[in-house]
């Protein structure tokens, strides 16, 4: 009997010599031999039993929570969405298990159990604030998203890109509260001399800057608010040399004709919600007093293909001239590889009245579809009636459709387009495009665009017989660029030439074969 008691006392001090080294406060016994049975200190493993193990909580984005620590430390962070020391890193403080008290009972999930030092700490749970599902991402304009391995990317507006575009162009911040903004820009110094008896030379400046901010609603639903500017209306009213081109006005009495029209200084002021509605479907809600309806590819600054090509396309005003409309409402239902979307917007272009927002209205329709098979590739279709567009032709509507193809691979981006403009009542008036941007290497980038379109107003005098006549016209353009990257901006220096093809009827306007060059530097937020 005797012996039996100094076994019973001898016991504690053998379960303190097998507890966890160099891990204070972690008593946790190895289980008792058979023949320790009768003695009465190893009796309360048995309570612990009845204590619920770990559950793991369900979160929104489809991770799963990992059981709750001790310390209670994993659970303030999953449910505070604040991380602990070194953003996620285990902190010396988090490593560790708080003493148990003296009378408490070892974990009953691990009986025995010794854990090495080096054991690493269980991974922190995801911030509700920044868990993105697939819905979530897909309200972020310029992520690539998706489950099928990011078969699409947003372009300007709500039009889509291929995935392997990739995001767009920008610095990403976050912000309290479960923001994420993105920065987007760029400065554009260009000198452009073009032949001919309506050829210029002049220096000119190009600007964007736009704002994006996101943030998750609750049940994967999202909101992102955007915001674009241009100081484009500091070149003046009548834009820049461009032969060939056409489109809005300069005083309101005249068109603009060789020339490309500034954009407005609110480029767009817009809001976005995307909701999921099961199965792989969700839907979504667009528009604001400046933004872009369903109608025509991305706008031509926001697509890869050309974001060295200095010049606008003389086709801007058959693809893509709605992308600054006053008064936008569109709703679409997507997929991973489809979109179906519709708008009301105003059919009206914006005026020579560049500094101001005009007054937003809603007399015009235009439907899109598009499809991406995979990330390399996005098709879309769209048809649009646009109410009195040309400020100088009132009386005149425009139906116009689009058709356009993009693709998009390692450092190569490419795009080919058919549209065309039905007067009504007028004439139907075609367009071609295509362009295409390699960017070979970190430092050197080649580029081009061929166009062709059909234009009955490069003749304004009503006195001239050519007038309102249609001749379909070609500009091909030819560059390159070196790019350098200064940190957070990547500076591009580089040029590109022309040549043009027309009728022989207007070589009295504009000489035989009339070209041009351009030089230019451009600065760009992001890499």
């Amino acid at each position: 009997m005797r012996r039996l008691l100094l076994l019973a006392a001898a016991l504690p001090a053998m379960a303190g010599a097998q507890s966890m080294p160099g891990m204070p406060g972690m008593q946790m016994p190895m289980p008792a031999k058979p023949k320790a049975k009768p003695a009465p200190k190893p009796k309360p493993l048995a309570r612990p039993v009845a204590k619920p193990a770990p559950v793991s909580h369900p979160h929104p984005s489809g991770t799963t929570r990992p059981p709750l620590s001790p310390d209670g430390r994993a659970k303030g962070a999953a449910e505070g969405g604040v991380k602990g020391e070194g953003e996620g890193e285990p902190s010396a403080s988090s490593s560790r298990t708080a003493p148990l008290p003296d009378n408490a009972a070892p974990a009953p999930s691990m009986p025995g159990m010794t854990m090495p030092v080096g054991e690493p700490a269980a991974t922190p749970p995801p911030m509700p604030d920044m868990a993105m599902d697939q819905h979530d991402m897909a309200a972020m304009p310029g992520m690539t998203m998706g489950s099928t391995g990011g078969a699409f990317a947003i372009g300007s507006g709500t039009a889509r890109l291929p995935g392997a575009e990739g995001m767009m162009r920008g610095l990403t911040l976050t912000h309290d509260g479960g923001w994420m903004v993105m920065l987007h820009g760029y400065a554009w110094a260009n000198y452009t001399d073009q032949s001919g008896p309506r050829g210029a030379s002049e220096a000119f400046v190009t600007s964007m800057g736009m704002v994006e901010a996101s943030r998750g609603l609750g049940g994967g639903a999202r909101l992102t608010l955007r915001t674009m500017l241009s100081l484009d209306p500091a070149m003046g009213a009548r834009g820049y040399p461009s032969l060939f081109a056409t489109g809005e006005t300069a005083d309101g009495i005249t068109s603009l004709i060789d020339r490309q029209h500034p954009h407005d200084l609110f480029m767009e002021l817009s809001a976005r919600v995307d909701v999921p509605l099961g199965g792989g479907l969700s839907g979504f809600l667009y528009g604001g007093p400046v933004a872009e309806p369903a109608l025509g590819p991305s706008a031509f600054m926001h697509r890869a293909s050309a974001q060295y090509l200095p010049l606008a396309p003389i086709t801007h005003h058959w693809f893509d001239s709605t992308h600054i409309s006053y008064g936008v409402a569109t709703a679409g239902l997507y997929g991973d590889r489809w979109q179906i979307e519709g708008s009301a917007f105003r059919g009206r272009e914006p005026d020579q009245h560049r500094w101001d927002i005009e007054t937003p209205a809603l007399d015009s329709w235009s439907v899109r579809a598009t499809w991406n098979p995979s990330p390399n590739w996005s098709a879309q279709v769209s048809h649009g009636r646009l109410h009195e567009p040309e400020a100088l032709e009132p009386g005149i509507d425009e139906a116009r459709t689009t058709a356009s193809v993009q693709y998009a691979s390692g450092g190569f981006s490419a795009l080919a387009g058919f549209a065309v403009k039905n007067r009504v009542p007028g004439r139907s008036l075609t367009a071609w495009i295509g362009e295409a941007n390699w960017n070979i290497g970190r430092h050197h980038s080649l580029f081009g665009r061929v166009e062709n379109v059909a234009n009955d107003e490069l003749l304004p005098d009503s006195a001239d017989p050519r007038h309102d006549r249609p001749y379909r016209v070609s500009r091909a353009e030819l560059g390159y660029a070196y790019r350098v990257p200064l940190g957070p901006i990547e500076a591009a220096i580089g040029g590109s030439g022309f040549v043009t093809a027309k009728p022989a009827a207007l070589d009295s306007a504009y000489g035989r074969r009339p070209a041009g060059w351009t030089g230019f530097v451009k600065l760009s937020l992001g890499r």
